[in-house]
């Protein structure tokens, strides 16, 4: 995350979080990953701080949720990396006529 050092009165107040999606499927023996990252900017309001020590994962990813980042649509878009990990939309085929 980063920080202001001083804003409004506050000290270390967050003004970006940067965040990273992953997921991981086991189809058998083989091991399928995808990941989506991103950041989140923030405006301090003057209002309901909460001093950096005591922030949680999930305040945060609250805030990323709520400053437009979709939690349903980050997770789906993980996994549709996946799903064509397993079955690739587009294949690359030897030319017939290559021995």
């Amino acid at each position: 995350m980063q920080c202001a050092p001083q804003q409004d009165g506050e000290t270390d107040v967050v003004v970006v979080a940067c965040w990273r999606c992953n997921g991981e499927q086991v189809d058998g023996n083989k091991t399928y990953n995808g990941t989506i990252y991103g950041s989140s900017s923030f405006n301090y309001n003057g209002k309901d701080f909460i001093p950096y020590e005591s922030l949680t994962e999930d305040q945060v990813l609250g805030w990323c949720w709520s400053n437009g980042v979709g939690k349903e649509a980050t997770e789906a878009a993980v996994q549709a990396q996946i799903d064509n990990l397993i079955n690739p939309p587009v294949v690359v085929l030897p030319l017939p006529w290559s021995n």
